[in-house]
């Protein structure tokens, strides 16, 4: 299910595959208990968890082993150890059990999201999804969808210069978008009505996507009777919505408090404070996300496999999903610590991915 960038990392080394049960047993032990506190564990802790016998002497030869592969670390001069980005990494790959929901799960899952599908407009319907995700993980939910989602109501053109005007798009939800375009030259006023008129006639009720297909249809069939510099309105409008490029995106992230929850230390708090400001940056987690509409199911990335969130050691776990044709629209998943339940996380954005897939048709 789990797709991620290779970061050619795990496969050279041979030593990390050839781990023998002790040493995953006990790597195992380390990650589970950093995901489950944060903290760091020592050898006395492990040598009582893992279901071998062997002393805290044992486990520390083993540890020391895992430390020099670059599995784990010691974060200061104390005896417990933490996961690296690696260790994290080839624990997801190779060692963590990702299970399927269970029906109460689903079904939990699903009935939160299917509330969702009654709300006025698609964003309003991914906003409540992204709450309810959000809630579900415990972390931040994200999604990246296109703004050519919203159904229009009416399109008018306002002169700003000689050849630019500006073009405002109103929504039947009310929200309104202005773009500049460029004019042709020597176009008169009554060409920029004509061309509001002609668009008006045909546009309401459809998306920007939904739109451009019938006005390139209509436009065609239609040439004999507009003026020349109208068809180029027309056709200058209908390229600036050629839709699907970042600047067509919309960002929107629900869930930001769960990120100040379970804070052990003040390095806790200056991660957080970082990862706030690069979600602030949202051209950088637009091109992030926007990799993900490549893949089929989940991608995960671990802290500074992404660089957008390397400082603050954060992970990303997106899935994408599709319209009524099957197309790959958009994509949602979640952005948190890198302590992240991965085994819960990932399934649960999956399945979150299908059902937001459903709900709009796909």
């Amino acid at each position: 299910m789990a797709h991620h960038d290779p970061i050619h990392l795990i496969a050279p080394r041979a030593g990390l595959a050839q781990l023998n049960e002790r040493s995953r047993d006990i790597f195992r032990q380390i990650v589970e208990s950093y995901l489950a506190t944060g903290e760091p564990v020592g050898s006395r802790n492990i040598s009582r968890l893992i279901a071998m016998p062997l002393s805290p002497a044992s486990v520390r030869n083993v540890m020391a082993d895992l430390e020099q592969l670059g599995l784990i670390y010691a974060p200061h001069t104390s005896a417990g150890r933490l996961p690296t980005e690696l260790g994290l990494r080839f624990f997801v790959d190779a060692l963590m059990q990702v299970g399927d929901l269970n029906d109460a799960e689903r079904q939990s899952i699903q009935s939160q999201l299917t509330s969702v599908g009654h709300a006025q407009s698609v964003e309003a319907a991914l906003s409540e999804a992204l709450t309810r995700l959000s809630g579900l993980t415990r972390a931040a939910a994200v999604v990246l969808t296109p703004k050519s989602n919203a159904r229009l109501k009416h399109i008018e053109f306002v002169r700003l210069e000689p050849e630019k005007a500006l073009v405002i798009l109103v929504g039947e939800d009310g929200q309104v978008e202005n773009r500049v375009l460029s004019l042709p030259p020597g176009v008169p006023s009554s060409a920029l009505t004509e061309a509001g008129n002609f668009l008006n006639a045909r546009i309401r009720g459809r998306t920007l996507a939904e739109a451009r297909l019938e006005l390139e249809t209509a436009l065609g069939e239609a040439r004999a009777e507009l003026d020349q510099l109208t068809q180029k309105v027309i056709s200058a409008g209908i390229a600036s919505w050629s839709g699907g490029e970042n600047e067509d995106r919309q960002l929107i992230v629900r869930g930001h408090a769960n990120l100040l929850e379970d804070l052990h230390a003040l390095e806790d708090l200056e991660r957080v404070r970082l990862l706030f400001d690069d979600l602030e940056t949202k051209r950088g987690v637009i091109d992030l996300l926007g990799r993900a509409e490549t893949a089929e199911g989940v991608r995960i990335f671990i802290g500074s496999e992404n660089k957008l969130f390397s400082l603050s050691g954060s992970s990303t776990i997106i899935s994408p999903y599709r319209d009524a044709a099957g197309h790959i629209v958009g994509v949602l998943g979640v952005i948190g610590p890198t302590r992240l339940n991965y085994a819960r996380v990932i399934p649960t954005v999956d399945y979150a991915a299908r059902i937001v897939s459903r709900l709009l048709g796909g």
